[in-house]
């Protein structure tokens, strides 16, 4: 074979093998271009494992049997597990392509979720979902459990979520009118983001109360409003083991039943009416038809201008009524039991609760006593003339008075929780008994925590005759309130009771600077939304 025969073979060969490189790059190249197509399209191999839950699975569908771990519970005992857990994403961050944060919260826990891509498990377009959900978007997320070796920060379980899935069930809009972080930031994040020149978002109050969903969601408004549901338990469960009836009075009635001009009146199909300003008279009613002791939780109604820390127009009262035998500080002896029991229920059942409120509200204990102290009103006026505050004998005390005697009694007797009694009946409402030895005076008390008044309670007038007169001397149309005194007229046991307003005991058990933080909705004065 010649040179020449030899060199055409030779680049043939050579212009084969290079077609063969090049269909190879070609094909290469084709492959990555379809797979880029693909991721961005969407058609994921992996894509089950993530995206939005369609609406039909939303509509009770099927009965599956899947089993969801609450957040709170996620511990060290379930490492190495699967779990599959419910609740909002807090916050969402990226770490490259490959690896996602996600924090979920529910009910005021928080657990750290990581997405990381990985072979037949996690693709990088599941990290992206999962990166773009929103803020309190609700999801379902899938994984396994582990204990990390450092502390996390950044949330309250001390366990990570590796996950396998992410499911959004429901999608929350992107611009929230308030964020979450932001309004469960403490007063001493703003004074260390204040001392190192940063500026942090501060929620007003204002602002929390238009946007009360989003607001509840903090970590210390969850734990308050459950804080609350253990007072309003213990309040029945105790009540009820001493004897007393739980009742459910009317919330229309045709007069007043406290007197004065704090009042919402109505019309009631053409008659007068008004919303009750307490169950006080239907309950006196309840223990004149024989049932010994009653108690109600339920609204009352003030139609008071009051535009306070502690007043409220709507608010929860916890009523007990009950005969007394001898004295009225038989119902004293029922106050002080129940209380004591209550706030060591709360200290020994909402520990968790408490210290979610202490985080962001930081307080001290409430200080109490075993058996709770006692003082008439004249020793309470002789204390504060002795601190150099003159108060009027037979007058009322007014916001400042009750403080500043609330800080005398605990410097003397080292207590938060007392009863004062013997009121002056002038400031007392028109179905307070007078005392035997000086009608100047009362069978009444008022309770206090924190130096702010609970509780105000009396032995009753039972005795018609007498009742008309204090209801008219109280501006009270008696023919509005016919029934009620007529109640009398039929034989009516010696008896007494006292109103509590559940807010008020959480705000003050807490030290908390607003009543209107534990009321789930407020209703003042210049609110009735939402």
């Amino acid at each position: 074979m010649s040179g020449r025969r030899r060199s055409e073979c030779s680049s043939k060969k050579a212009a084969k093998k290079e077609a063969v490189k090049l269909e190879k790059q070609r094909r290469k190249e084709e492959s990555a271009a379809a797979a880029a197509t693909t991721a961005d399209d969407g058609l994921d191999p992996l894509a089950a494992n993530y995206g939005d839950v369609p609406l039909p699975d939303l509509q009770s569908k099927a009965v599956t049997g899947r089993k969801w771990t609450a957040v709170g519970d996620l511990d060290g005992s379930f490492k190495d597990k699967e779990v599959l857990v419910r609740g909002r994403v807090q916050t969402s961050r990226a770490v490259g392509k490959n690896i996602a944060f996600l924090v979920v919260r529910e009910m005021g826990f928080t657990v750290q979720c990581v997405v990381t891509v990985a072979p037949e498990l996690v693709s990088r377009q599941m990290v992206k979902f999962a990166t773009g959900l929103s803020r309190e978007s609700h999801v379902d997320v899938e994984g396994i459990v582990s204990v990390p070796g450092e502390p996390i920060k950044g949330a309250s379980q001390q366990v990570e979520v590796h996950v396998r899935k992410v499911y959004c069930i429901s999608k929350a809009v992107p611009n929230l009118p308030i964020n979450i972080e932001d309004a469960a930031r403490s007063e001493a994040e703003f004074e260390r983001a204040s001392e190192a020149g940063e500026q942090l978002v501060r929620v007003n109050q204002d602002t929390r109360l238009t946007h009360r969903v989003l607001d509840l969601r903090t970590p210390a408004n969850q734990a308050i409003f459950r804080v609350q549901c253990q007072i309003e338990n213990f309040f029945r469960q105790f009540l009820i083991s001493e004897g007393f009836v739980g009742i459910h009075t009317p919330k229309l009635m045709a007069g007043s039943s406290e007197g004065g001009a704090a009042v919402f009146r109505l019309d009631y199909k053409g008659t007068p009416a008004c919303l009750a300003q307490s169950p006080q008279l239907h309950k006196q009613m309840a223990i004149n038809g024989d049932f010994g002791r009653v108690f109600e939780i339920g609204p009352v109604f003030r139609a008071e201008d009051s535009n306070t820390h502690r007043h409220l127009c709507e608010f929860i009262g916890l009523d007990a009524e009950m005969e007394i035998k001898e004295h009225y500080s038989e119902v004293m002896d029922v106050v002080d039991r129940l209380f004591v029991a209550i706030f060591d229920s709360l200290n020994e059942n909402c520990q968790k609760e408490l210290e979610a409120i202490r985080k962001q509200y930081p307080f001290e204990p409430l200080k109490y006593l075993r058996r709770t102290l006692r003082l008439t009103f004249q020793e309470g006026v002789q204390m504060l003339k002795e601190a150099g505050i003159e108060v009027d004998p037979l007058g009322d005390l007014n916001t400042e008075t009750e403080r500043k005697l609330g800080q005398l009694v605990l410097k003397k007797y080292n207590t938060e929780f007392y009863i004062l009694h013997r009121y002056p009946l002038a400031v007392r409402p028109f179905y307070t008994m007078p005392c035997f030895d000086d009608p100047a005076y009362s069978n009444s008390f008022d309770v206090f925590i924190r130096g702010e008044e609970i509780i105000s309670g009396a032995q009753r007038v039972h005795v018609p005759e007498i009742l008309t007169t204090r209801a008219e001397a109280c501006g009270i149309k008696v023919d509005t309130i016919g029934p009620y005194i007529d109640s009398f007229r039929y034989g009516a046991p010696p008896h007494g009771g006292f109103g509590v307003g559940l807010e008020r005991v959480v705000m003050l058990f807490c030290d908390l600077n607003n009543i209107r933080k534990t009321s789930l909705y407020p209703r003042d004065p210049q609110r009735i939304t939402p």
